[in-house]
């Protein structure tokens, strides 16, 4: 039976915030945000599965290269600028706001950078939903290893088991799962959920419909009763 957590941790990348504009900024360079993100992620995940680490815009920087050569200084800067300009989801704030409002500390997982994090949610206006921004540079490795989400939980204090990650990938939901966390996962980004992945605890079409399921989930006093 899923449990009704203590904390929620989400996702930031696409979960809370939009890819669109750096869409935007490889379109004169021919490219779209799916092979670029794809190829991104592809060498944050390889890095932590050799035992290493870089930090996201590290990463970032090294994927334009390797798939736009000969693209210009300007072309590159535009991109990383990009990163920095994400709006939210229209979902994000009114998960945020159900969450908080039902007495649920809030936190941000992610494998972006502490300030460029720390500005998007400012800029955003969902700042004041989020206790703490906790990345993956503690743990020195990308989710979905196991590292992150122990870190994670750590740091706020509370058992894997009392926590829960909200996270549009499905390849965060499985690392989440097995670190012990609740998972709930949004279709929104990828419509079905792989068959080889672990299953999430709680899906919905949006991210409030997520928080929904999760704030429906019975609390240990219930259970007890």
């Amino acid at each position: 039976m899923t449990r009704r957590p203590a904390v929620v941790l989400f996702d930031v990348v696409e979960t809370l915030f939009s890819l669109d504009p750096v869409n935007e900024a490889l379109a004169p360079l021919g490219l779209s945000i799916d092979l670029y993100f794809a190829r991104l992620l592809r060498d944050g995940f390889a890095l932590a599965a050799a035992g290493s680490y870089r930090p996201f815009s590290e990463i970032a920087t090294s994927a334009l290269d390797a798939i736009a050569p000969t693209a210009t200084d300007e072309q590159r800067a535009a991109v990383q600028e990009a990163f920095r300009q994400l709006p939210p989801h229209p979902d994000a704030e009114p998960a945020l706001a159900k969450l908080n409002a039902a007495g649920i500390k809030l936190y941000a997982l992610t494998n972006g950078g502490a300030d460029a994090t720390e500005a998007l949610l400012a800029t955003s206006g969902l700042r004041r939903y989020v206790d703490r921004v906790l990345t993956v540079e503690a743990a020195q490795r990308w989710k979905p290893s196991p590292e992150p989400y122990r870190y994670a939980v750590e740091a706020i204090g509370v058992d894997p088991g009392e926590a829960a990650l909200v996270a549009v990938h499905s390849w965060d939901i499985h690392g989440a799962h097995h670190a012990g966390l609740t998972t709930g996962w949004c279709t929104r980004l990828e419509g079905s959920y792989p068959a080889i992945f672990d299953r999430p605890d709680v899906v919905g079409h949006d991210l409030s419909a997520v928080a929904d399921a999760l704030l429906a989930s019975p609390s240990d006093a219930a259970r007890t009763d």
